[in-house]
Parts: structure tokens; C-alpha cells; sequence
């Protein structure tokens, strides 16, 4: 087991840092949103389409799945990387076809994220014994939090608009060379890596290898098996549970009447409970079994967000906080729905993770949704009270769904 465990301790840390950047970039994207809004002068629509562009690239996650088939992990990794590196090098030339030019090149390193990440799951599930596998996920989406800490910080230091009058957009030449520092950056540094890993020798994990198990047979598809589907489902409403709580925080606050709190700031608080449960999770779930942690996850994160809606007349500022401390049980839901979705799959495991994959376009769908809940209900509570539906199916999936094979 040592021997197993100093093979696969090399190629874990090399995915976690990859982990890392597209844990960056994804929330270095959503947080240029106020920045392109006042460069560009755009609207409630155009502000939300740099979401669209990033997680409409989900779409191909099943595609890229059957690639990974053929080609192995290392080169998916590879292909991804290729991808971020000449996507970020393409938006600052870009912005010169203005605002939709520059989302042309967000959608292509978009796809170099979602090749990263459906093939850094299922490599990650196989680096070593299947009993610690969800715990291993943590540990590298627990270096994704890290970055999404910090990538707000460093958008917010490098992507600064000048002061502008009313309706007063910036010259493109101006955006252009805003932008340039930090995305050429990230360009470089990404091609600092890709040229790394191309000459890294990391185990390809075989399709029918099993480690401390024996060889078994395996379904003709991955859509066969009925756990990857309800696993998908899980993952696509995690991203409502996910991506609501903050979403829908300033509107909260304001239903609270609390002032002097600047609601943006306080997500930091929701992002590090996140961070937080991570890195104990990496610990916990090597002594209990992810099913249980699941539902004690979700049962956890329902408890608080009811106990946040009771108090919310009286004790405005204790409901603030119980909103904002779901982040923690939040926190290893991702990687254990995806380790519970992964299971017995052998070869099927790429595509599987490209199935599974497909399913972050929750983040773009059921947020629309919710917010239309608010505008015909009236009541933010209301609205967000949706996440408990979604709290529902994370416990069937942790204590039925995942156990369906046939």
C-alpha cells in the first residue's frame, strides 16, 4: 500500500493544482462582471451573459468525456490547459471586436475548464484505494475554494475602472489595456504549466484497474447505470444550493432591514465556510462513509437556512449569519456526489464524468428560475426556500439513489 500510495502522491498533487486554476478562473470570471459592465455600458441582460458564455461550455462535457476515451487523462489535461492558454491570450486582441468579441474568446478557455474538469475527477477518484477516494476529491476542491478566495482579490486589484460619468463607456483601446496584465498573466502562467505537464510522467490509469480489488465486468455504457443520472440530477441542483445562497444573499439582507453591512463583503464569510469544510472534510471522510456525511450535509445546511428564515423577524442579524454558515455544510457535497456517481464504473468512469459534468448548467438554469419565483412571489424567502427541495434530493440521492446500479 505504500508503494501504491508514493506512486499516486505525485500525479494528486499535480491535480490539485490544477484544481486550483480552474477554480480561479471560473470565479476571476464571474467576479469582471461589475468591471465589464461599467467598461462596456451594459445592461441587466448583457452584465450576466459572461456566466452564460463560461457555463454554456458544459454543454460538451459528455462530448468531452468520450474524447478523454481516446485520448487518456494526461492529454485531456493537456488539450484543457491548451485551451485556457489560448483563450486568454486571445481576449485582450479581442475586446477590439467589442464586448461580444471578448466573450468569443471567455467561451474558448471555458472549454479548456471543462475538459480540466471532467478529466481531473475521475483521475483523481483512481489515484489510489477507492475507500479514501471522496476524501482525496475534498482535498483538491478544497484548493478550488482557496482560489476562489482569492481570485476576487486579485480581480478586484488589477481590474479597476476609471471613475465615469453617467452613460459614459471606455474607449476599447482603454479596456484593452486594462485587461491586459492579468489576462496575458494568467495566459502565461497556464502555458508555464502546460509545458510542465507535457513532460511529467503520470501513470495512465487503466480502464479495468481496481486498486485492492479484482477485476470485474463492466456495463457495455455509462448510461446504463442508473446512479450516474440520479448522481447528475444531484450535482445540478448542488449547484442551485451552491450558487443560490450567495446570489440571493443581498436581497436577503436588504428583506432584513440591516444597514451599514455591504452584502458582497460579507460573501466572503459563505466562501470560506466552504474553504473551511473542505479541509476538515478531507479528514472526515476518511474515517466515515461519504453517504452519511452527505446526509448529514444536506440535513445540516437545511437546518440552518430554516433556522436563518425563523429568525429573520426578530434576530435579523443571527439570521444573516445562519445564511451565511450553510457554506459549511455545503462544503464536500461536490466532491462526495461526484465520488458516489463515479463508483463501479471501470472504463465507463470518462464519459460518466462528462455526464456528470454536463450538469453544472444548474448554476445558469435554476437561478433564473428562482429569481422568477421572487418577482411573481414577491418574497426572497420564498424563492430561496426552493433550496430545500434541493436539500431533499441530496439525502435520497446519499441514502437510495447512489446505491442504484440496475
Amino acid at each position: 500500500m505504500n508503494n501504491q500510495q508514493n506512486k499516486y502522491l505525485f500525479p494528486l498533487v499535480v491535480m490539485a493544482a490544477l484544481y486550483f486554476l480552474f477554480g480561479f478562473i471560473t470565479t476571476m470570471n464571474n467576479s469582471t462582471i461589475s468591471f465589464l459592465t461599467q467598461a462596456f455600458g451594459l445592461d441587466d441582460v448583457q452584465r450576466q451573459l459572461p456566466n452564460t458564455f463560461f457555463y454554456g461550455a458544459y454543454i460538451l462535457s459528455i462530448p468531452v468525456g468520450f474524447m478523454l476515451t481516446k485520448i487518456g487523462y494526461k492529454n485531456g489535461v493537456l488539450a484543457g490547459l491548451a485551451l485556457i492558454v489560448v483563450g486568454f491570450f486571445a481576449s485582450v486582441p479581442a475586446i477590439m471586436g467589442g464586448y461580444y468579441g471578448f466573450l468569443s474568446a471567455v467561451s474558448v478557455f471555458a472549454i479548456g475548464v471543462v475538459v480540466l474538469q471532467v478529466a481531473a475527477s475521475p483521475y483523481v477518484n483512481a489515484l489510489g484505494d477507492p475507500k479514501t477516494a471522496a476524501s482525496r476529491l475534498t482535498l483538491t476542491t478544497a484548493l478550488n475554494s482557496v482560489a476562489t478566495t482569492i481570485a476576487p482579490i486579485f480581480v478586484s486589484i488589477l481590474l479597476v475602472t476609471p471613475a465615469l460619468a453617467d452613460g459614459e463607456t471606455l474607449p476599447y483601446n482603454a479596456i484593452r489595456e486594462i485587461v491586459s496584465v492579468p489576462y496575458f498573466g494568467i495566459g502565461a502562467f497556464t502555458l508555464v504549466v502546460l509545458l510542465i505537464m507535457f513532460f511529467l510522467k503520470l501513470p495512465e490509469i487503466k480502464s479495468e484497474e481496481q486498486v485492492g480489488a479484482v477485476t470485474k465486468t463492466y456495463k457495455s455504457s455509462a448510461f446504463k447505470y442508473p446512479h450516474v443520472w440520479i448522481g447528475s440530477l444531484a450535482i445540478f441542483l448542488y449547484m442551485g444550493i451552491e450558487i443560490g445562497i450567495p446570489s440571493f444573499f443581498p436581497d436577503y439582507v436588504r428583506s432584513l432591514g440591516i444597514e451599514g453591512v455591504n452584502p458582497v463583503d460579507m460573501l466572503k464569510f459563505y466562501w470560506g465556510g466552504l474553504m473551511v469544510g473542505r479541509i476538515i472534510g478531507i479528514f472526515i471522510l476518511r474515517k466515515f462513509k461519504p453517504a452519511l456525511i452527505l446526509t448529514i450535509c444536506a440535513i445540516g445546511g437545511a437546518s440552518l437556512l430554516g433556522a436563518s428564515f425563523l429568525l429573520s423577524g426578530t434576530l435579523p442579524h443571527l439570521a444573516m449569519w445562519l445564511f451565511l454558515a450553510t457554506g459549511l455544510f455545503h462544503s464536500i457535497m461536490w466532491p462526495v456526489i461526484f465520488n458516489l456517481s463515479l463508483e463501479d464504473l471501470g472504463p465507463n468512469a470518462k464519459v460518466a464524468s462528462g455526464i456528470i459534468a454536463t450538469s453544472v448548467i444548474g448554476a445558469a438554469i435554476l437561478m433564473p428560475i428562482m429569481g422568477s419565483i421572487q418577482k411573481i412571489s414577491g418574497s426572497v424567502i420564498i424563492a430561496v426556500s426552493a433550496l430545500f427541495i434541493y436539500y431533499a434530493y441530496m439525502v435520497f440521492f446519499a441514502t437510495k439513489g447512489s446505491k442504484i446500479r440496475t
